[in-house]
C-alpha cells in the first residue's frame, strides 16, 4: 500500500528558508516520478515542482523558479523541497505526490500535507 508521509512544514519569517521530506513506502521508489504540489486557502491545489525517476530532471512552477530546489534520495525512499527567500505567497499546505500507471489507468497518490506558514 502506497504511503506518503511529509514533515518538515512550520512557521518562518518573510525571506527564511524551510526544507520539507517526504518518505515513501508502498512501491518502488526508484521508478517513480514524484512531485511536490501546494494548496493555499481558497485556492486549487497546484503543482509547485517534479524530479524524474533518476533524479535527472526537474521541473519548477514559475513561482518557486531560482528560490526551490526539489531533489530525491532512493536510498533512503525520500523526496525533498528546500525552499528558500520565502514569502508570505508561500503560505499553503505542501504535499507530496506520485502515480502509477496501471492497465486500468493512472492512480494518484498523496500525503497528509504539511502547513507551511510564512509571516510578513
Amino acid at each position: 500500500q502506497v504511503q506518503l508521509v511529509e514533515s518538515g512544514g512550520g512557521l518562518v519569517h518573510n525571506g527564511e528558508s524551510l526544507r520539507l521530506s517526504c518518505a515513501a513506502t508502498g512501491f518502488t521508489f526508484s521508478d517513480n516520478v514524484m512531485n511536490w504540489y501546494r494548496q493555499a486557502p481558497g485556492k486549487e491545489r497546484e503543482l509547485v515542482a517534479g524530479i524524474s525517476s533518476d533524479g535527472s530532471r526537474t521541473n519548477y512552477a514559475d513561482f518557486v523558479k531560482g528560490r526551490f530546489t526539489i531533489s530525491r534520495d532512493d536510498a533512503k525512499n525520500t523526496v525533498y523541497l528546500q525552499m528558500n527567500s520565502l514569502k508570505p505567497d508561500d503560505t499553503a499546505i505542501y504535499y507530496c505526490n506520485t502515480y502509477l500507471i496501471k492497465w486500468s489507468g493512472r492512480y494518484d497518490y498523496w500525503g497528509q500535507g504539511t502547513q507551511v506558514t510564512v509571516s510578513s
